[in-house]
């Protein structure tokens, strides 16, 4: 399996998803800034994969301070942990990531610059593992939804290039092809990045799923015409009351899921729930360039001075999700009691 993310030589070495499907291409991240930069131009996505990152961009800046007291390196480190924090608004991931990270170096107040150095970074490591393991155990839980000649929908990416692991709805593909099911899948296609044409799709084929690509506005059609049985979704933040926000177009899905009457489910790490946001509507939602849109990838598709919307996500109410899978368990939404 390919790893999105990883420590290598004493530096982050991550796939430049900006690259895919046209070219595999890993890129040496050298310092935080590098780091924030990837994060913001989505060369590193998906929220726990983000989490993963920045819990490596606080150890790679630990690493890299020249200080050699507790009180100097805490300096080094609010500066990163502030650049980490400005990167992306959504994803709680990245800022339970950051928090864990600095809970660790406060807990080493005592402690010498070599031995905090590498406690720091035996914590990001154990992020990252515990990250894998996260989304087998996700995989695990999701596939006992999955059942013979079911047609499945999911949108944007929340497979291997999202996670440090196998992914988390698309885990729950993988594991079921692994137990021996059949199945299909149909991917958007996730306008207006194309996450779903140039990553899910790319992803899937790569491991030999069943998978077809659709247009977003496709939606509809494909779920009416072609027999979708379950609609299965990634998550950036959760909040308390089951609201979930991802990329932009899954409320859309999860209105047709009920007026067609199929289940729609959302797959994400328990990390991804923020229990200190009551409902969706404290969510904060990010906006990305106008040129998004405007541009096709280099080819302009819109007039340079349209007015343009451009909100990263949207938010599901807790209303409309059959249920959360998470790697404890399978929730139902009304109460988060394990079903």
């Amino acid at each position: 399996m390919i790893e999105p993310i990883k420590w290598e030589d004493g530096k982050i070495v991550f796939i430049d998803q900006a690259k895919l499907p046209g070219k595999l291409k890993y890129v040496t991240c050298k310092d935080v800034d590098m780091l924030c930069d990837a994060i913001k131009k989505l060369r590193i996505r998906g929220a726990p994969l983000i989490g993963v990152a920045v819990g490596l961009g606080y150890a790679l800046a630990c690493l890299d301070s020249k200080e050699k007291t507790w009180q100097g390196l805490k300096k080094d480190l609010t500066r990163a942990s502030q650049k980490l924090r400005a990167t992306r608004p959504t994803a709680v991931n990245l800022f339970w990531a950051i928090e864990r990270m600095e809970n660790k170096f406060n807990a080493l107040s005592r402690v010498n610059a070599s031995l905090i150095k590498k406690a720091v970074l035996k914590e990001a490591l154990a992020i990252l593992e515990e990250d894998k393991s996260m989304c087998i155990a996700i995989g695990k839980n999701g596939a006992k939804l999955i059942k013979n000649k079911d047609v499945i929908l999911t949108h944007c990416n929340a497979g291997i290039l999202a996670t440090a692991g196998q992914g988390t709805a698309l885990s729950i593909i993988y594991e079921a092809k692994k137990q021996g099911k059949i199945f299909k899948v149909y991917a958007d296609e996730t306008r207006p990045l194309m996450q779903g044409s140039r990553l899910t799709m790319w992803e899937l084929m790569q491991n030999k799923i069943d998978a077809i690509l659709i247009c977003d506005n496709m939606a509809a059609s494909v779920i009416k015409n072609k027999g979708v049985t379950k609609i299965i979704v990634g998550a950036d933040r959760i909040a308390a009351n089951g609201d979930a926000a991802n990329k932009i177009g899954t409320y859309g899905l999860a209105v047709l899921a009920r007026h067609h009457g199929i289940p729609f489910y959302i797959a994400a790490p328990s990390s991804t729930i923020d229990k200190f946001i009551k409902s969706g509507k404290d969510i904060p939602i990010e906006e990305r360039k106008a040129e998004e849109i405007i541009y096709t990838g280099s080819k302009q598709t819109a007039p340079i001075r349209a007015k343009v919307y451009n909100p990263a996500f949207d938010v599901t109410p807790h209303s409309l999700i059959s249920g959360i899978i998470t790697e404890k368990g399978i929730y139902e939404i009304k109460s988060f009691r394990r079903i």
